[in-house]
């Protein structure tokens, strides 16, 4: 049973541990037109359907991108608002 967050929490935020957070799930290939194909036992687990939306997410080490992250959409627009909602809400009783 998948209990659900909530919008502002992040399942692997800076701050927790990078040890604690993260694993290798499976390892994938390109093909020839740059398709990769997640298998469906890490689909399922993370409950990916047809259709979802994903934002590729990249990092950087010496101005290179060492790591993509996938996100799906909907998660990457709640931990978005949750980081901005605290702020415009501060800038709006500013003003007022």
């Amino acid at each position: 049973m998948m209990v659900k967050k909530e919008a502002t929490e992040s399942c692997c935020s800076p701050a927790e541990s990078t040890a604690g957070c993260c694993k290798v799930e499976a390892i994938i290939g390109i093909d020839e037109r740059g398709q990769m194909v997640l298998p469906k036992e890490l689909r399922d687990k993370v409950n990916i359907r047809a259709g979802d939306k994903l934002a590729v997410v990249s990092m950087q080490r010496g101005g290179d991108a060492c790591c993509l992250t996938l996100i799906k959409a909907e998660e990457l627009a709640d931990m978005v608002k949750g980081m901005l909602g605290p702020l415009m809400e501060e800038v709006f009783n500013k003003e007022g």
